[in-house]
């Protein structure tokens, strides 16, 4: 039976808005028609050129570049002509319309990716990492995307499958052949180790990975304190811009400020939130309760305190506040008021650091432990990785310590190899159901 070809899809590949340059992006089988009613010519394949794009009276819609680019060699794996004119949003829209008049449909959000994936151009990993090189605001998370573009995750998430399809081998060859010498492995010993080691390897990986969640997510840091104590003070100073109201008067800070800045090329979502007191304020009631829904979202809480004038019955009400699993570090603001120094002290598991925002000392050792709480670490070889992949490692990870205590039981070993096996596979897309496959690149971009 034969495969009924996809749609032919189109859509604007380039950002909204004005620019040099915009890109109008076609897919499919049998384009030649849609690019001759296009451009009046037949098109050389890779070959840029330029050329008026013709509406259908055959008026002149705008002129550019055309480039066609024949099946399997594209980006999709399918036929891909690429219309490369004026980047104002009406011509786009204009040549994106008489695309649509020859027969195109409009693109889903994801779809050329999509594509490409199901086409065998790039497995799932590399193809969420586009998404993310096109959304990394640093340059650490662009380079990372980049890696795992390339193909650096995949390539060692593929070594681990192989390594324990090798294993599973051996253990189902034991269950089909038990007399057959030379071909199973029944040392226990020898199939422990192999374990071991491929647990060593995952955990490798997982942290890797972790770093690379970190670029990409980001982390939340939270302000806490009550008024006055210098949290919008702070915020200016780790921004580097005054994107907070600075005032004596208590309760200036009535609704989270937001600001997104980079340490050491690590993402941070910091959170100015409204002091925490009692207070007959309706407006700065509401402002307090969405403190209290932000430190919950926290990755970093940061507890701020006067030191020049610290009050132990307003600390430990905001204490309470914070969940035990969150992180904190104790930020002791102002000590340019006290002639104190500049330093961070470890006391039973708890930092402490000794600044003042106002005067800028102390804020470089504040970004260090910032980033050394959420667990940051400047590592060669890290990749993009998003949530559902450190679940799945820690998912095969699991299956695999199942594995250990299961030495005996072959039905069950194999069992628990197979289960880590697959979830592994779905990093990079084999077997993976698909509804997940809409989910992941329903988040892409129109054009991608």
């Amino acid at each position: 039976m034969v495969q009924k070809r996809p749609d032919i899809i189109a859509a604007i590949a380039t950002a909204p808005g004005r620019g040099g340059i915009g890109i109008v992006r076609i897919s499919g089988f049998g384009l030649e028609r849609i690019s001759s009613a296009l451009t009046g010519r037949q098109l050389d394949p890779r070959v840029a050129t330029y050329t008026p794009f013709f509406a259908a009276d055959n008026s002149v819609l705008d002129q550019g570049i055309a480039l066609y680019f024949p099946a399997p060699h594209s980006y999709t794996g399918e036929e891909v002509l690429e219309l490369q004119g004026h980047g104002g949003q009406g011509v786009l829209e204009l040549v994106l319309q008489r695309c649509l008049e020859l027969g195109a449909r409009l693109a889903q959000p994801g779809e050329f990716t999509e594509r490409a994936f199901m086409n065998d151009k790039m497995d799932l990993a590399q193809a969420e990492s586009v998404a993310d090189l096109i959304e990394a605001t640093t340059q650490q998370a662009a380079r990372s995307a980049v890696r795992s573009l390339q193909g650096d995750f995949s390539n060692v998430i593929h070594s681990v499958v192989k390594r324990l399809i090798d294993l599973r081998m051996y253990v189902e060859a034991t269950l089909d052949f038990p007399e057959e010498e030379g071909v199973v492995e029944t040392d226990t010993h020898k199939l422990a180790a192999k374990i071991d080691a491929i647990k060593e390897e995952l955990k490798r990986i997982g942290e890797l990975a972790k770093q690379g969640s970190i670029l990409r997510e980001g982390a939340q840091v939270v302000l806490v304190g009550a008024p006055n104590v210098g949290k919008s003070s702070l915020m200016n100073r780790l921004a580097g811009e005054e994107v907070a109201l600075v005032s004596d008067i208590a309760g200036t800070t009535r609704d989270a400020i937001r600001q997104v800045l980079q340490i050491n090329g690590v993402p941070l979502h910091i959170i100015d939130t409204a002091g925490l007191r009692e207070t007959e304020d309706v407006v700065e009631r509401l402002g307090m309760e969405r403190t209290q829904q932000n430190i919950e979202r926290a990755d970093l809480v940061l507890v701020l305190i006067d030191s020049a004038n610290p009050n132990p019955a307003e600390i430990m009400p905001l204490l309470a506040r914070i969940p035990n699993h969150i992180p904190r570090l104790f930020v002791h603001n102002k000590i340019d008021l006290t002639q104190q120094v500049a330093k961070v002290i470890e006391e039973e598991g708890v930092t402490h650091l000794y600044l003042s925002a106002k005067a800028d000392i102390g804020i470089g050792a504040l970004r260090d432990c910032v980033l050394q709480t959420i667990g940051w670490r400047q590592e060669a070889g890290v990749f993009m990785a998003r949530t559902r992949h450190l679940v799945a490692i820690d998912r095969a990870t699991e299956h695999l310590y199942a594995a250990s205590q299961q030495l005996e039981a072959q039905e069950l070993l194999a069992e628990e190899l197979r289960h880590a096996q697959l979830a592994l596979n779905q990093i990079t897309g084999e077997f993976v159901a698909d509804d997940l496959l809409g989910e992941i690149f329903s988040r892409f971009c129109i054009g991608k």
